[in-house]
Parts: C-alpha cells; sequence; structure tokens
C-alpha cells in the first residue's frame, strides 16, 4: 500500500479492499493514522445504481451504504494498521451499535467518513464512525469488523 503524507489514491483503494463498482464505495483516502485514525472520502454522483430506486424524484443515499462506506474504510485502516497480519484476509461486519442517521445523503454531496479505532482484540476491531456531509453529520455508529474464517465459515 503506498501512502502519501497519509493520503491513498484509488489506486491504493482498489488494491486493498475486495470491493468493485457497483459496491466499492470508497474513492479516496485523504487521512492515515495507522492505528488511530483514518478520513475517506466518497463522491456521490446520480449516476450511482441505487438511486434509481431510492427514491425516484427523490434520490437519497440508502443508510446501509453509508455504514457499508464506513466499513470499507474500516477494512483499509486496519489493513494499513496491520499490513503483514492482514494480507489477503477478508473483514467482514461483526456488529452495529449506536446507528444513527442524521441527515439526508444526496446526489452532488461528498461524503466524509471518519473511523477512530476503539480497541483491537484478537481478530476484532471496534471503531468509533462518523459519515458527513459539509461539516454536518450524517450518520454515526459504533462498527465492529472480524476476520473471516473461510475454511470454517466463521468470523
Amino acid at each position: 500500500m503506498k501512502e502519501s503524507e497519509g493520503r491513498l489514491s484509488i489506486d491504493d483503494v482498489m488494491a486493498s479492499l475486495p470491493h468493485r463498482y457497483p459496491f466499492l464505495l470508497v474513492d479516496r483516502i485523504l487521512t492515515l493514522e495507522p492505528g488511530k485514525f483514518i478520513r475517506g472520502l466518497k463522491n456521490v454522483t446520480i449516476n450511482e445504481p441505487f438511486f434509481q430506486g431510492h427514491f425516484p424524484g427523490c434520490p437519497i443515499m440508502p443508510g446501509v451504504l453509508m455504514l457499508e462506506a464506513m466499513a470499507q474504510t474500516g477494512i483499509i485502516f486496519a489493513k494499513a494498521t496491520e499490513p503483514d497480519g492482514l494480507k489477503d484476509k477478508l473483514l467482514l461486519f461483526a456488529g452495529m451499535d449506536e446507528v444513527r442517521f442524521r441527515r439526508p445523503v444526496v446526489p452532488g454531496d461528498q461524503l466524509i467518513m471518519e473511523l477512530t479505532l476503539v480497541k483491537r482484540k484478537a481478530s476484532l476491531w471496534k471503531m468509533e464512525g462518523k459519515a458527513s456531509v459539509e461539516g454536518e453529520v450524517a450518520a454515526e455508529a459504533m462498527l465492529m469488523a472480524a476476520i473471516y474464517n473461510k475454511s470454517k465459515g466463521t468470523v
């Protein structure tokens, strides 16, 4: 993973995540402090496939996709924090607490995802997440991720 003053390009993002269009929800990493904090960006455009049905005539980004964007940013953070230990490993949602949606996100918005490490224990990561538009909180949650054990089918 290339780092230039804590910033990662879309190429670096794609090297860290298994997700691809239309489910890749991180365009760039703006700030990265391994072990502490990450700030990522998602440009929300009218071309997003979910806007066709959510909602016709009043496009609003689904809240679950804001959470997914935060989770993807968290995966990049975890892999930057432990590049050797998480290489070729898949991290999955293990839980979400204290989820709140504060404002709608619409085409033309830039969604900024910020995650701070709360706790790291064995294969479990807990992060405090916030997604905002122009400094106004759109969603917030405590997110948990765990390493997926493909051979056992468990986290």
